[in-house]
């Protein structure tokens, strides 16, 4: 369990510092993510790239564990 814990936090502090790499690919302006800005107020909902992240995520875990 510990070593599944410290796989998914380097998981996610490599996802961190390839960010700016990754909003080049597109990743995080995909259609059908919500984005609604009012004045001084911005609401961002990334549903599109979330299910996205989940099919990959989920595919790379699949290939693992056969």
């Amino acid at each position: 369990m510990s070593r599944t814990l410290i796989i998914i936090g380097l998981l996610i502090v490599a996802a961190g510092v390839l960010w700016p790499w990754l909003q080049r690919l597109g990743l995080g302006r995909l259609p059908g993510d919500v984005t609604i800005q009012r004045d001084g107020f911005t609401f961002y909902a990334p549903i599109v790239t979330c299910i996205l992240i989940s099919i990959v995520v989920s595919a790379v875990l699949w290939f693992l564990k056969r």
